[in-house]
């Protein structure tokens, strides 16, 4: 009797949590739907440019880019950590990823990210994210050609995740984030979360996703680099012109993003595998978008990608992705993945990702 009431509360306690999570789904689709429309009704501008930590929006993984970022409901290896939280806790195996990237503007991106596994307790994640450069001079107004120094600056993010399958079919995955940008003598600090939702929908083959990504704090440079000597009243003689002043910056948001996803697995045999997927993306600094991708896996050895990014986002560089893959057993249980993914940008140069994966 004790046995069939605590199952019955765990079943009562798994339905009230699923129950809370569509709840949620709903909502971020009503938020990103109500501020969408705000948007438009005050001023009919993207907002490029507005938000810091901007980094943060380079995607991550050569598979996921292969195929037009449109990842959100696949979420089915480690840099689900980055695309999708939940998806992380429907993979059977622990996992690692490296990405390594020359970036637009020579600036260089690395991502590491880990999966592991707790049993019934659910799935943990860890990811370190970096963006960084060469020293550049320092130049002002009055030195065009530089002073004779150098100065760098560069961004990082840590984040931690953790994910559990509420149902063999609905999980649900929670980041946390601590970032930091730097630039020569200053820097800002940020705290930052994502969400999201995976559901294997009663249709075969087809599965949906949902997420919010960097809901958190703004963040303002602070630092040496704002101290300046300051005359409080230039028409007057004799007052002191060189008071120690602090020249404010101001406080910018995260990159907020809430996307929406639907994968469909065309083929599923021991030789040929197709899927399908489509995301539809609403970020707080541009417009919305939809990114469109496919993958094929021949007898789980090689796969090749096609996918198109931002699609009808206006004056976007971005189009075109391709990718390829190969996977290879190691030591019998480890299986090592290597993928590629080219990307077109249009009037900027083409970027090329590769990333190393690691199942175990």
């Amino acid at each position: 009797m004790k046995a069939f009431v605590g199952n019955s509360r765990n079943a009562l306690w798994k339905m009230r949590l699923k129950t809370a999570c569509w709840l949620l789904v709903a909502v971020l689709g009503w938020a990103a739907s109500g501020f969408s429309q705000v948007q438009n009704f005050r001023e009919n501008v993207s907002k490029r440019g507005t938000t810091a930590a901007t980094f943060l929006e380079i995607g991550v993984g050569a598979r996921a880019l292969g195929m037009g970022s449109a990842f959100t409901a696949m979420a089915d290896d480690p840099s689900a950590l980055y695309w999708n939280p939940a998806g992380i806790a429907k993979l059977t195996r622990n996992g690692v990823i490296l990405n390594h990237t020359e970036w637009i503007a020579q600036t260089r991106f690395d991502y590491l990210g880990g999966v592991f596994h707790t049993g019934r307790y659910g799935t943990i994640g860890f990811s370190l994210t970096s963006l960084t450069m060469d020293d550049m001079e320092v130049t002002t107004i009055d030195e065009p050609d530089g002073t004779g120094q150098l100065f760098n600056a560069s961004d990082f993010a840590a984040s931690l995740t953790y994910a559990m399958r509420l149902t063999d079919r609905f999980s649900i995955g929670l980041t946390g984030r601590v970032i930091r940008q730097i630039i020569w003598q200053m820097d800002a600090v940020g705290f930052g979360v994502d969400i999201g939702v995976h559901y294997q929908t009663p249709f075969s083959g087809l599965t949906f996703g949902a997420t919010m990504r960097n809901f958190g704090t703004k963040m303002r440079l602070q630092g040496k680099n704002t101290l300046v000597l300051h005359d409080p009243d230039p028409s007057t003689t004799g007052n002191n012109g060189r008071i120690p002043a602090n020249q404010q910056t101001e406080s910018w948001p995260l990159p907020l993003t809430f996307r929406v996803g639907l994968a469909y697995q065309l083929l599923n045999s021991s030789t040929h595998r197709a899927r399908l997927s489509l995301d539809a993306e609403h970020p707080n600094d541009n417009y919305e978008s939809l990114h469109l991708g496919g993958e094929y896996v021949f007898r789980n050895v090689v796969a090749v990608r096609a996918g198109y990014r931002s699609m009808f986002l206006d004056q976007s560089e971005e189009s075109i992705t391709l990718g390829a893959g190969l996977f290879y057993p190691l030591l019998g249980n480890v299986m090592v993945h290597l993928d590629f993914a080219y990307i077109d940008f249009g009037l900027l140069d083409s970027v090329y990702k590769y990333s190393l994966g690691i199942d175990f």
